[in-house]
């Protein structure tokens, strides 16, 4: 009787694709969105169109953006870990933005409305952000974890029925 086998196998291991595993850590999914939500800001304010629509669908692209990716870092946990995942997403989110707002601010690009930011507004702007920024992802976050639970709930009840009826 043979213990080992006469022929190996290779075990492969599979590693996540890169934004995979970046939607693990919280602070660079926070730090990326920050940066981004930034910068696509700038360009949006400093476009300067007066379209309804094109503004509307420029919100919108940002708004699917900045929840896909707390979405994609939530997705990666239980549901009982949004309640502190949430609000850190939040707070390391605008930290990101205010520190790319102070630098923008520095080089004379950070916009303000219709004029150009100066280091006054600078506090205003991050009691602005992280409100909007934070409510929308608590908001967000409630009806992603409701919606979690229910398709949960749900999956459970149809597993344990198909299993008492193919039970005799």
């Amino acid at each position: 009787m043979s213990y080992f086998p006469r022929k190996t196998t290779e075990i492969r291991i599979r590693e996540p694709r890169a934004f995979r595993r970046l939607s693990y850590s919280l602070v660079q999914m926070a730090l990326v969105t920050g940066v981004v939500v930034r910068v696509y800001r700038l360009l949006i304010l400093t476009h300067g169109a007066n379209n309804w629509l094109y503004l509307g669908a420029t919100f919108a692209l940002g708004a699917i953006f900045f929840l896909g990716m707390v979405t994609a870092h939530l997705a990666n946990f239980p549901v009982h870990q949004y309640l502190w995942r949430a609000p850190a997403f939040a707070g390391i989110e605008v930290a990101a933005e205010m520190v790319t707002s102070a630098l923008l601010i520095a080089l004379g690009h950070e916009a303000y409305g219709a004029v150009r930011a100066h280091w006054d507004d600078w506090l205003g702007m991050s009691v602005n952000a992280l409100l909007i920024r934070g409510t929308a992802i608590i908001v967000w976050t409630a009806i992603l974890a409701g919606s979690v639970s229910l398709v949960r709930r749900t999956i459970v009840h149809e597993d344990k029925d198909a299993g008492s009826v193919a039970a005799p």
